[in-house]
């Protein structure tokens, strides 16, 4: 009597990777704009990405190299289609859509259909995923070549390798150095990959070649940015509490590695994932010990190899499930997928808020649009909060900047270089009418810069609160001079 498989088991011959490709897709256009708000960190590529290429490149030599390769893609993307909140987020959502894709890809290689089907949708409900999938930073960029880099190791380990493929590979490494030089911290991750399945010299020989190349590549830029290291500098020193995400991490991957039975010699979904999510954070929080460096979202890309691995373990119940409950079984993965949506949706929607970030420099612009008078001054302290005229001028039409010296354009900064305190004292009394733009009492920092300290002196000597408004995270306040 012959035996008929499960239902389940037979293989799907249709490709898996649309759907975790649309799933990403929707889950980034869903809320885009989040209610027309913008943050600091973005206000800083779309002012960048407003400049022209000369200016970016005298930019570059003072500050921001790291991000260089990105400002010049956002550039020519709002040269083509204009400054919005479309234009600065839409390229994350579709590198993250390819992440995706290339995770379902690699999982379903590696541990069948159900497991790339798992671990490509598993990877858009991640939080941090959905945070940064809506980010106008580099960082689902570089989680998409780190995908892309990943499929392509795969690919060669399982034997269909050429020189095409390792000019890819080598192309995709050196692409992502570029976007963010610490993204190099997947190539540890792929050499632990070949170790762990035994790979012979020939593989090690051409991977070292490709990835030592990629990394000399990228050497200058890594030197070069360390001389702007001051940019890093509030970056809080590591702490216990700070480790709980990442413990977290690994113990959640750890256990998709265990049900995927990994065994050493084999390429499987462990061995691909579980050294994609672990060595990056291990070595990021290393790193940390010598330099305060840790921020998640420098190593987002290691939660390819964290779907992965969910990937392998709902794989791996619905394989088990599948001898007795064939027609069930198929039914395991939509009714996770759908209990993981309903349990994330409150943090989903708070993601696509704008309090889901510290401020927003937006809403802060309109409130000069409808509070300003013209001949009005204004200042900003920090200096830094100056991004809200940089981004959104012509809400500051008829408003003079009184305490800038020299452009943000012009000195090759992100804030501009202000006037002595002396001058700037006096540019504030010649004023009748002075609007600040800082921070929320919430989010503010005690005043430490001189110049700011003779901005506040100087209005609280001189002058009276006649509105202050605060709205998402940021404060506009208008004064009026006392007397004559």
């Amino acid at each position: 009597m012959t035996s008929t498989s499960p239902t389940v088991a037979r293989p799907c011959r249709l490709p898996v990777w649309p759907i975790p490709l649309l799933w990403t897709l929707g889950l980034g256009l869903w809320g885009l704009s989040r209610q027309h708000s913008v943050w600091r960190d973005e206000a800083a590529t779309w002012q960048v990405a407003g400049r022209s290429t000369t200016e970016i490149r005298h930019m570059l030599g003072q500050v921001d190299a790291v991000h260089g390769l990105y400002y010049l893609l956002m550039h020519g993307l709002f040269e083509l289609f204009g400054p919005g909140t479309t234009t600065l987020r839409l390229p994350s959502v579709l590198a993250m859509a390819v992440a995706a894709a290339c995770v379902a890809v690699i999982g379903r290689r590696l541990a069948g259909t159900w497991a790339g089907l798992g671990g490509g949708l598993a990877l858009g409900l991640l939080p941090a995923v959905q945070f940064y999938l809506q980010e106008g930073r580099p960082y689902a960029l570089v989680a998409a070549g780190a995908a892309i880099s990943t499929l392509l190791l795969v690919t060669v380990l399982q034997g269909r390798g050429g020189a095409v493929r390792w000019a890819a590979y080598g192309g995709t490494v050196l692409t992502c150095g570029l976007l963010n030089w610490l993204s190099l911290l997947m190539l540890p991750a792929h050499a632990a990959t070949l170790i762990w399945t035994r790979a012979g010299r020939r593989m090690w020989t051409r991977w070292a070649a490709t990835s030592a190349s990629a990394t000399a590549c990228v050497l200058p830029l890594i030197l070069f940015s360390r001389g702007q290291s001051d940019q890093i500098s509030w970056i809080p020193p590591l702490t216990w509490h700070m480790l709980i995400g990442p413990v977290v991490l690994l113990a959640i991957g750890g256990l998709g590695a265990l049900l995927d039975r990994p065994r050493r010699g084999r390429l499987s979904a462990a061995a691909v994932g579980l050294p994609l999510l672990a060595v990056p954070q291990i070595a990021l929080i290393v790193l940390s010990l010598i330099k305060p460096l840790f921020l998640d979202r420098y190593v987002l890309f290691s939660l390819l190899g964290l779907a992965l691995l969910i990937g392998a373990g709902l794989g791996a119940a619905i394989r088990a499930a599948a001898p007795r409950f064939p027609r069930a079984s198929r039914w395991i993965l939509p009714v996770v997928v759908a209990v993981a949506m309903v349990a994330l949706l409150p943090q989903c929607l708070a993601k696509r808020s704008p309090a889901s970030r510290v401020d927003d420099v937006l809403a802060a612009a309109e409130d000069v649009r409808g509070l300003k008078k013209t001949g009005d001054g204004v200042l900003f302290i920090p200096a830094a909060r100056r991004d809200t005229k940089l981004v959104s001028p012509d809400a500051f039409v008829g408003v003079r900047d009184i305490a800038l010296a020299e452009s943000p354009e012009e000195s090759g900064t992100l804030k501009g270089i202000e006037a002595d305190p002396a001058r700037i004292r006096a540019a504030i009394l010649s004023r009748r009418r002075i609007l600040l733009v800082t921070d929320a009492a919430k989010v503010a920092r005690p005043v430490a810069a001189e110049r700011d300290r003779v901005k506040t002196s100087v209005l609280e000597e001189y002058f009276t609160v006649v509105s202050d408004d605060q709205v998402r995270g940021r404060r506009v306040t208008v004064y009026e001079r006392i007397g004559p």
